[in-house]
């Protein structure tokens, strides 16, 4: 077997392969559209490829994906898929899993995508970087949970949130090539605003990512203003504080046009004073952003608790009251751990 990862390959890519190996240039257009926009595991069942080029393609070049090993289904009709990494539809010897949830909206459908096995930010209210980080995903692996929540129901998906197991700009190479990916018109055709992009505050990649001027959503997990209670919140946050990360995101606001999301999870005793709200007033009149309002979801394994639906209201009334733009954000598949924050790497 080959080391040509076909699934993470660009139409370009493959356009260039299927030239090196001397087939005819048509055919490039046919397998990208069955690893981009259907569910196959193997060559065998792209039927519309003669017999010989299916058998020549097994040989070098190879079909990363996953393999569904279990659905939980949420009272709110969210299904959470647990997915095992697989090449050629083979179970990849790394024993590596991940999480992926699928939400039904008024709009459509949207997947919630991990972009790693794992997690390495540590964040002390988050399940997913419980036993640290296993490894990246490739683009491929990212694409085929997209793939196969769409087959699973049945449904286009139309909304891609990156907001899953691990941090997408600790995976900054892989990601950028998914969502060219997910994008091209020959594929899936998902538009770039119909994306949101979740990050713990990777500085040096928030920059490097506001360069492509991608008009998707950019959503800063912030969480906490001080860096006293960001810091133990959030481990990351000791590598340069919330003053620069606030930095970072103005300047990735001028870059993009794209105004910058700030998710605030709201934790009893820890974040959720009036003192807090007042406070966060104050940044967001600065930064020009919108807050997602998240009430904490519960973590078997974690510490920290949830503010009550009063406390919840009376934060949220302060910043609308002040001008601030604010979403109280819906809560979906918590009853199986679908939640924000709840997904872990699970086994069997």
């Amino acid at each position: 077997m080959g080391s040509f990862d076909i699934r993470s390959a660009s139409y370009d890519e493959i356009s260039q392969f299927m030239k090196d190996i001397g087939e005819k240039s048509f055919r490039s257009q046919q397998i990208f559209s069955w690893i981009n926009t259907k569910w196959v595991n193997s060559y065998d069942e792209m039927t519309n490829l003669p017999t010989d080029l299916r058998q020549k393609l097994s040989e070098i070049a190879e079909i990363s994906g996953v393999e569904c090993v279990q659905i939980q289904k949420s009272s709110d009709g969210t299904r959470k898929y647990l997915l095992q990494m697989h090449k050629n539809g083979i179970m990849d010897g790394d024993g590596v899993f991940v999480e992926t949830v699928l939400m039904s909206y008024r709009h459509g459908y949207s997947v919630c995508l991990s972009t790693q096995a794992g997690c390495r930010m540590g964040c002390g209210f988050c399940a997913s970087g419980t036993h640290g980080l296993a490894r990246n995903l490739t683009a491929g692996e990212i694409l085929a949970q997209v793939i196969w929540a769409g087959k699973d129901q049945n449904k286009a998906v139309s909304n891609i949130v990156l907001m899953g197991m691990g941090e997408p700009l600790d995976n900054l190479e892989a990601v950028l090539r998914f969502l060219k990916l997910v994008n091209h018109p020959k594929g899936k055709n998902i538009g770039m605003r119909h994306i949101t992009l979740s990050t713990a505050g990777l500085l040096e990649n928030i920059d490097k990512l506001g360069t492509y001027q991608l008009q998707l959503s950019l959503a800063i997990s912030l969480h906490a203003l001080d860096d006293e209670t960001r810091d133990k919140l959030m481990p990351i946050n000791r590598k340069n504080g919330v003053r620069a990360l606030l930095e970072t995101c103005k300047r990735y606001q001028e870059k993009t046009g794209r105004r910058v999301s700030y998710e605030y999870a709201l934790i009893a005793g820890v974040n959720d004073s009036r003192h807090h709200a007042r406070h966060l007033v104050k940044v967001m009149h600065d930064v020009g952003g919108h807050v997602n309002l998240i009430p904490l979801n519960p973590v078997s394994s974690k510490e920290f608790r949830g503010s009550d639906p009063e406390t919840v209201q009376k934060f949220a009334n302060v910043l609308k009251s002040q001008g601030v733009n604010v979403t109280l954000r819906q809560k979906k598949g918590d009853d199986i751990d679908a939640a924000c924050g709840q997904l872990r790497q699970k086994h069997r």
